[in-house]
């Protein structure tokens, strides 16, 4: 059997380690991870191997050469102009495979049984075999599901989060018939998980997933690579050592001179030709590679170290990456996930910090404390996008350097010249982060329109007027008082897609923003008459004559968070009475507490006005709370049934996009009204797009969120529903009391169950396999739903946090407590199960 081997990778996301390597030739063990799965496929009889490159291809073909030095032969195939893609690539090869062939990744290390993978492919006559192996955290890997036949019938290739429905994942390994290569086109970029396996599945292809046992890493990050090596080194994976074991735990090269005073405690690699000096401190987990000097009374905690290095006396070298040919000086400290890059310097007494990376060939001045990437830069994070935009503690995470670096990242996945709209809540800590934004961009030759302190639902709908190429909004975070909530849209207004956050974030971590001269500097402008383009818009969509026969009299409360202008005004205009309270602005925000007794005076005050009804604003415009006339609050469930039903009683047949776990009080309602219903996953970029492109939207989100009304504008707007409520009541004549009061009653609870990040995968996993398929919906985590009526549980991984979110939802009250017990326990039970499970690893 012929191998291909998958070797063009440039691993962006492993610099500086790959500024100047191609990420298969990155060293495990000393020894290119290349290496490691050529060493695999021999021991499995494989020895011909075709390895497609494309980044610094000559790295690896002056390495393997023709292979005959490793015991393989090596054809190889340089893609010149442009990627083709992990299909795309092997495509451009067919003509060399004429019989069942092996695809494997040259940038993971793994000991899986390709015998028996082989076997199994042979076995089930399948086109096509997917090594599969189950992992704790799926996130970044594309996930699988099979039948019991092991047939694959679903994946979804690198899941957010809350879309995760199995712990098993594609390895990026495959066996292939050669007719599969026919349903891609020559010469065109294509992907084995995008495009070719959803074709196979689509046409009825016998497709299969042989699940391996063994280990598998993907080195795709710095952390998986300092994992992979740990693992390697305490033999947790089954690779080849370059070098004898001197004794228990301890590999040392040839020619290798360690002074008798040297503290060495296994595991410890050492590589040839290496000079250990007196009183040198090697401490467990530590890899030395070849022609590697160590001064004396340096301490090694568990560092890799590549060839070529000198490492001074005294120096500290704690759990970090010194690359080939750097110079560590005397007393120079490198801190735990450091990273230097080669034929770096780092100078005497100098103190890299941790996670801090230095790209090749770099000086760092005796003396100095690095505590951000050098050159440019903070310090690396695995994401920056979460489930609503960036967010993160004001002026600690979200600081004025963090915004320039985002700024130009976003702007760098711009056209030169291109312009973008930036708002903000009006607090002075959204002011300062904006103004860095704007710096940021203007770096990289964005032009600014600056729409300064401007309610979001205002922003999104002048957007699309505008010309632009998106808008940037920044604002105090509407549940948490201390954080700052940056969200990025789309030129529609939309918040942007995941496939754009994935390009913001490739910017920010690979540091390659680009650099304008200074003619190419972007320009601020600060447009005009923008809140009178909302106006107009907003006017267009309602019955104006209805609002001043109306002379309602609402109570609205801003919470001393936004400017009370825009809306009074409008309201005013119509011949409503509006009364505003809370509409100057405080320093600091106010908490959940603070805003529960206004919702209280403002029960208060509408009843003492005799108001038709009230409203509490909050999170810039976007979301409210309603009290009716006899002062009680309306919100949550009740309040997203409240506006589906006011909706559809005004637009009939209409359709209504809601999260999906909204109750099933929207399904009873819209059936009264010959109305349609289109769940979505529960983040707003989900509703926003699903209200946006399906036909006959009235009306859009729920309570948490807030509503959209996608004639006027993409987003969530509690301005255009006050006056829509307005509008609605008089002319259905009807109250909010009223309308509650014919609301379906409906049970609908939650409860929240802290889970780990690492069993959040299995435990999906685990709630698919144990219950019927026909009563399963996978539109975000796993719904549970009864064949005969409404009811249904939903349990749902939080996004940003190590929980999960427990729904029960039905008409009987006793069914959802018995099922909210009765899954709480099974959760709890199946995470202590996998925590007991990860500690008897260990």
């Amino acid at each position: 059997m012929r191998a291909v081997l998958m070797a063009g990778g440039s691993g962006t996301r492993l610099r500086p380690l790959t500024c100047d390597l191609p990420k298969p030739m990155v060293p495990i063990l000393n020894r290119p991870i290349a290496e490691h799965i050529i060493n695999l496929l021999k021991r499995h009889d494989i020895t011909e191997i075709v390895a497609t490159l494309h980044y610094l291809p000559d790295a690896l073909r002056d390495y393997f050469q023709d292979g005959s030095d490793f015991g393989v032969q090596i054809t190889y195939s340089v893609e010149e102009d442009q990627p083709l893609g992990t299909a795309g690539c092997v495509k451009n090869i067919a003509e060399l495979l004429d019989e069942t062939f092996l695809v494997i990744s040259g940038d993971s290390i793994t000991d899986f049984d390709l015998t028996a993978a082989i076997e199994f492919h042979k076995q089930k006559k399948s086109k096509a075999t997917l090594i599969l192996t189950r992992v704790p955290n799926p996130i970044e890997f594309g996930v699988v599901i099979t039948d019991e036949d092991h047939r694959i019938c679903r994946f979804l290739e690198k899941p957010s989060t809350s879309e995760i429905f199995s712990d098993t994942v594609n390895t990026g390994a495959y066996i292939l018939e050669p007719e599969v290569l026919e349903y891609l086109p020559a010469n065109t970029e294509s992907d084995f998980s995008k495009d070719l396996f959803p074709l196979l599945l689509a046409k009825g292809e016998p497709m299969y997933g042989y699940i391996a046992q063994g280990y598998w890493c993907d080195v795709g990050h710095l952390d998986a690579y300092r994992e992979a090596q740990y693992d390697a080194l305490e033999q947790k994976v089954n690779l080849d050592f370059p070098y004898q074991e001197q004794f228990s735990g301890v590999w040392i090269g040839q020619n290798t001179y360690i002074d008798p005073t040297a503290k060495i405690e296994a595991p410890v690699v050492i590589g040839d030709n290496c000079r250990i000096g007196a009183r040198v401190y090697i401490e467990p987990g530590t890899i030395i590679g070849d022609k590697v000097t160590i001064g004396a009374d340096a301490n090694l905690k568990r560092p890799i170290v590549w060839n070529g290095a000198i490492i001074g006396e005294e120096a500290q070298l704690s759990a970090c990456v010194i690359s080939r040919g750097t110079r560590v000086d005397r007393r120079a400290h490198v801190l735990e996930a450091a990273v230097v890059g080669s034929l770096s310097t780092v100078g005497e007494e100098a103190q890299i910090s941790p996670g801090v990376r230095v790209w090749p060939s770099k000086k760092i001045d005796s003396g100095a404390i690095l505590n951000i990437n050098l050159i440019w830069g903070n310090t690396a994070q695995r994401n920056l996008f979460g489930q609503r935009g960036v967010q993160g503690l004001a002026n600690i995470d979200i600081t004025p350097e963090f915004a320039v670096k985002l700024g130009a990242a976003y702007g760098s996945t711009l056209k030169p010249g291109s312009r973008v709209t930036v708002s903000r809540d009006q607090r002075n800590i959204s002011r300062m982060v904006t103004r860095s934004l704007i710096a940021g961009l203007m770096s990289v030759g964005i032009d600014i329109q600056n729409l300064d302190a401007t309610a979001i639902p205002i922003a999104r709908t002048v957007i699309p007027t505008m010309g632009v190429a998106g808008g940037i909004h920044v604002r105090v975070h509407p549940d948490r008082a201390d954080y700052i909530l940056i969200e990025f849209m789309d030129a529609k207004g939309i918040n942007i897609s995941k496939a754009q956050e994935k390009k913001i974030e490739g910017a920010y971590f690979k540091e390659d923003m680009r650099r304008s001269l200074i003619h190419e500097i972007g320009d601020v402008a600060y447009p005009s008459q923008v809140v009178d383009e909302y106006c107009t818009a907003f006017e267009k969509l309602l019955h104006i004559d209805t609002l001043r026969n109306s002379r309602a009299k609402v109570v609205i409360d801003y919470v001393y968070a936004v400017s009370g202008a825009v809306l009074p005004q409008m309201l005013d205009k119509y011949g409503a009475d509006a009364v505003v309270l809370n509409a100057s602005l405080n320093k600091t925000a106010m908490s959940a507490t603070d805003r529960e007794t206004l919702l209280t005076q403002l029960g208060h005050v509408v009843e003492a006005l005799k108001a038709n009804f009230g409203i509490q604003v909050s999170a810039n415009g976007e979301q409210l709370i309603l009290v009716d006339e006899s002062g009680i609050p309306i919100r949550g469930e009740m309040l997203t049934a409240l506006m589906v039903d006011m909706m559809l009683t005004s637009s009939p047949r209409g359709t209504v996009v809601v999260p999906v776990h909204a109750s099933s009080a929207v399904e009873q309602i819209a059936r009264r009204h010959d109305a349609k219903v289109i769940r979505t996953k529960a983040n707003p970029t989900a509703l926003m797009e699903a209200s946006y492109k399906n036909p006959n939207v009235v009306l859009g989100g729920s309570a948490d969120t807030g509503f959209i009304f996608p004639q006027l504008h993409p987003g969530f707007d509690a301005m255009f529903c006050i006056a829509k409520l307005i509008e609605m009541l008089t002319i259905q004549e009807r109250s909010l009391a009223s309308v509650r009061s014919e609301l379906p009653r409906v049970i609908h609870k939650s409860h929240i169950i802290r889970c780990p990040w690492t069993a959040k995968g299995a435990l999906m996993r685990y709630l698919v396999e144990t219950h019927p398929a026909q009563n399963l919906e996978l539109i975000d985590g796993v719904k549970i739903c009864q064949q005969y009526d409404d009811s249904w549980v939903l349990l749902l991984p939080d996004a940003s946090e190590p929980l999960v979110h427990l729904y029960a939802n039905s008409h009987d009250r006793d069914w959802v407590d018995e099922n909210l017990r009765n899954y709480r326990a099974r959760i709890q039970a199946f995470v202590e199960r996998e925590q007991e499970q990860v500690v008897a690893e260990v």
